[in-house]
């Protein structure tokens, strides 16, 4: 007996809505392989209607005082708080991703990093005004840019949708927001959350695949377009934006160098970067997915790796004694058994290296030694529960090998001496670099990338900073 699919509508100008020409795509639990959903297929129409309904939006919440505007994002926080198992529930089926984990690792960072940009609100200064030439005084406003079309990640889709619309609404913009056509279900609550906050227009969802993404870019409306994808797709928007000369901000790959020095503590150090490494899949661009070992060390390090790899799990949702569920979709799983199936000769597999089960896009946790620098492995990103290990000689080469990727979004040092930590974060090309921990994020902190991995901050004051626009006033003093 066949069951009938939920759904999904776009949210745009304060109400729920079809495509306009009704086309929709399934929605694929990931955990079953099946689909749960429907979502719109948005076009241009629905491009057009979001983007007029953020336009007419804006001037009246552009004029809205900071003080209220912090009101507004302080109630989403507390509806995000208050209606948390819904969208548990919604991201579970979404992504897969453990239940547990879910609710206590997403849930309290994305209700945080809201109340940080409530507060950023009201931070919106520019420099104290003067006298810079006489009888002419000068002052500096900072103005929110207008509308922004921001296009979030299957990874973490909930988070990445805060990371979005939380400085952007702070500073004044409004927002049209997609996200990933495999992953919409929590957005379109999420925007039923927003709607009941906010006025009709400031915050619009449309559904659909990388052809409404560029839509949306194209479009003239938008004074901003925001991604977070692969660099493919980081790629195709600023060329996209460049023609009609849009601010760009990008958060893309990564392939995150973690250095591991022979003074570390070994056991300890296995433990978390495996967490790191593993978690949520690996699908993470800050996953410590590449760990240099100082050669003295290595096999054992390697050894306890691959034991630590052997002894995570990963299964369905309801599992509490699971690290991480199952890949996105079956493109990704694909893409991470075909990096394993294309190994050199010289490469060996620790531990893994196969898919789980029948049922879902499931892949065991992976460790894979004996690869060189020049190795697709450690050259691209896989995006999957794989942590690649290579062995270096001494400070230099250490260097050489983690900065020797196109990617330049997070890095970690392991070491116990304070002097070669600091040496390490001052020449790692990185936009972070943590010392004996690898992946956590405050909202206090930038996120974000050079080279490859984008450029602008997620999180942070500067984050805050990048969706807003610099403007020199100056009047005379006759």
């Amino acid at each position: 007996m066949s069951t009938e699919l939920r759904r999904l509508r776009n949210y745009i100008a304060g109400e729920f809505r079809d495509a306009a020409d009704g086309r929709t795509t399934d929605v694929v639990n990931p955990a079953t392989g099946e689909a749960y959903a429907t979502a719109p297929l948005s076009g241009q129409a629905d491009v057009d209607a979001a983007m007029e309904a953020a336009a007419a939006a804006f001037p009246a919440w552009r004029d809205q005082t900071p003080a209220e505007r912090q009101k507004a994002l302080l109630k989403i926080a507390d509806a995000f708080e208050e209606r948390a198992e819904e969208l548990i529930a919604a991201e579970v089926e979404n992504t897969g991703k453990p239940i547990g984990l879910t609710r206590s690792e997403e849930i309290p960072p994305m209700v945080d990093q809201i109340r940080f940009f409530a507060g950023a609100a009201r931070m919106l200064e520019g420099r104290s005004a003067g006298e810079y030439m006489e009888g002419l005084t000068s002052i500096v406003r900072r103005e929110p840019v207008g509308v922004c079309a921001q296009v979030a990640p299957w990874n973490y889709p909930m988070m990445m949708a805060v990371w979005k619309f939380a400085p952007a609404l702070a500073a004044g913009n409004t927002v049209v927001l997609k996200p990933s056509d495999t992953t919409p279900a929590s957005t379109v609550l999420i925007a039923e959350i927003i709607g009941s906050v906010v006025p009709e227009g400031v915050f619009n969802v449309i559904c659909g695949d990388r052809d409404t993404g560029r839509l949306m870019v194209e479009h003239k409306t938008p004074a901003m377009a925001s991604i977070t994808g692969s660099v493919r797709a980081g790629i195709s928007v600023a060329e996209s934006a460049a023609k009609d000369v849009k601010r760009v901000h990008l958060e893309l790959g990564g392939k995150a160098p973690v250095v591991v020095f022979e003074d570390t503590d070994i056991a300890k150090a296995v433990e978390d970067i495996s967490v790191a490494g593993f978690f949520n899949a690996g699908q993470d661009c800050t996953a410590a997915t590449r760990v240099l070992v100082q050669e003295s060390i290595h096999d054992e390090f390697t050894a306890a790796l691959a034991k630590a790899a052997a002894d995570t799990r990963t299964g369905m949702p309801d599992d509490e004694d699971v690290l991480y569920g199952p890949l996105n979709n079956p493109n990704q799983l694909k893409q991470v058994t075909g990096f394993i199936e294309r190994l050199p000769a010289h490469a060996k597999v620790e531990a893994g290296g196969h898919r789980v089960g029948e049922k879902g896009y499931f892949y065991a946790p992976t460790v894979v030694s004996g690869l060189k620098q020049d190795d697709e492995i450690i050259q691209n990103e896989v995006f999957g529960p794989v942590i690649t290990v290579q062995s270096f000689t001494d400070e230099a080469q250490a260097v050489e090998y983690a900065n020797g990727v196109e990617y330049a979004l997070a890095s970690s040092v392991w070491t116990k001496d304070h002097a070669r930590a600091m040496r390490m974060s001052k020449v790692l090309d990185f936009g972070c670099v943590w010392i004996n921990t690898h992946i956590p994020l405050v909202a206090e902190m930038p996120h974000g990338g050079f080279k490859h991995s984008g450029y602008g901050k997620d999180l942070s004051g500067y984050g805050f900073d990048d969706y807003t626009r610099i403007k020199h006033v100056m009047t005379s003093l006759g």
